[in-house]
């Protein structure tokens, strides 16, 4: 008696499917998210894993069902050039969505330059207008030998012989080289200071004084904007990557959130039409 042909094509079905199966999981198992990113910048990330660009990067590993794998690289000039665009990975976790060295996915948040000072000053200050900037001792960061905005808008106000340059990278050696100009307001070496958010946020939070973080919002006068919507980044011509991206931080957007308030990250209002996050 012949077997049936279509009861011999299932068996070889049922015989093969545990083989698919197990190539499927060893697929899955060995697909990665390959993401670079700074060693030592609290609190985006850091080699130890604590920054939010790090929880992040694992959070959406989870999604994808990628592991999280690192190239770290100080973010210095040239950082994309010889990180992302070099092939060296497929995600950069942080990047303003304007920028046009890379492919940039929805925004995830959307901060500002913020003033920060001892909460016991009473300064009250929410604006570089504020007259009594001419007279207190004003840090800023400097990144390489450029300005941040603020500190441009501060020149064009007539705002210069009271401001001191903290430089961001400061000694590379040290553990969160940006956080000196927080330390110097909380211990009154400087007045006020204008960093962005997130870093202000989270390193305010660990003086043992209490410092007020005031958003900075611009002017009329003010031609650079003070507030920057943040995207993760691929390299241009990676609409895939893009796509997939967008659509797990579309389905994590409540726990993003979450992340940010856990460093305190200063959040502000943005177009509703820049980002799908709400943002």
């Amino acid at each position: 008696m012949k077997f049936p042909q279509y009861c011999l094509l299932t068996m070889l079905i049922l015989l093969q499917a545990p083989a698919w199966s197990n190539n499927k999981a060893d697929a899955d198992a060995n697909r990665v998210l390959r993401v670079c990113a700074d060693p030592n910048n609290l609190p985006f990330s850091n080699q130890a894993g604590q920054g939010f660009e790090n929880r992040l990067a694992e959070l959406l590993g989870q999604t994808l069902s990628e592991k999280v794998e690192y190239t770290w690289w100080a973010q210095r000039r040239g950082f994309l050039r010889e990180t992302l665009n070099a092939g060296r990975c497929d995600v950069v976790m942080g990047l303003p969505s304007t920028d046009t060295m890379a492919l940039t996915t929805q925004p995830y948040y959307r901060s500002s330059y913020v003033l920060v000072y001892r909460t016991d000053r009473d300064y009250e200050i929410r604006s570089l207008d504020d007259p009594k900037l001419k007279h207190l001792r004003i840090g800023v960061h400097l990144i390489g030998d450029n300005s941040p905005p603020p500190a441009i808008a501060l020149a064009r106000r007539g705002i210069t012989d009271n401001v001191v340059g903290y430089s961001i990278y400061g000694d590379y050696r040290e553990a969160n080289p940006p956080l000196k100009l927080v330390k110097a307001v909380a211990h009154g070496d400087i007045d006020v200071a204008i960093v962005w958010g997130p870093m202000a946020g989270y390193f305010a939070k660990q003086e043992p004084v209490a410092l007020t973080i005031a958003p900075l919002a611009n002017s009329a006068q003010d031609e650079l904007p003070f507030a920057f919507s943040i995207s993760l980044a691929v390299r241009k011509g990676d609409e895939a990557m893009k796509t997939r991206l967008n659509a797990a931080l579309a389905r994590q957007r409540d726990a993003i959130h979450a992340l940010l308030d856990t460093y305190h990250v200063p959040q502000v209002e943005g177009p509703k039409k820049t980002s799908a996050l709400g943002l």
